[in-house]
């Protein structure tokens, strides 16, 4: 009689997890939290190169108007109009042309060509990692 007391209630006993669930469920909260690592970094990608893309033209445009405001035009051209007089005179126009540079408008505009390639190498390092993120997500 106790025996079949034993099989009826064997249902009742509460169910034992499979074997390696518990892993499971680790390797699934692992997958997930590099899934939402991959999707910050390709966020933090896109709006890094968009901003450097933006901010392309008008760092272009200020290097032109303080090229243009700074007459270095005017001493490159003098020096390569009389060649002879800039062999002589060479320290003196070097030391003028480099006087004359927009320092701060080449800075801006390397330092945004900079930002961009940078961008550009990193996303391509992690290509493989974004190009996963990118199929698994549609």
């Amino acid at each position: 009689m106790r025996q079949d007391f034993e099989k009826l209630f064997s249902h009742l006993k509460p169910a034992e997890p499979p074997a390696g669930l518990f892993d499971r469920i680790i390797l699934a909260i692992k997958r997930e939290q590099k899934l939402q690592q991959t999707k910050r970094l390709l966020f933090g990608f896109l709006s890094l190169l968009i901003i450097s893309f933006i901010t392309m033209p008008f760092s272009w445009t200020l290097l032109a108007q303080q090229a243009e405001n700074s007459g270095i035009l005017y001493f490159i051209s003098a020096a390569i109009s009389d060649f002879g007089v800039f062999i002589t005179l060479w320290q003196y126009f070097s030391l003028a042309i480099v006087e004359s540079l927009p320092l701060v408008a080449i800075a801006i505009f390397t330092l945004n060509m900079a930002l961009i390639l940078f961008t550009v190498r990193l996303f391509l390092y992690r290509k493989r990692l974004l190009l996963a993120y990118l199929i698994r997500r549609y």
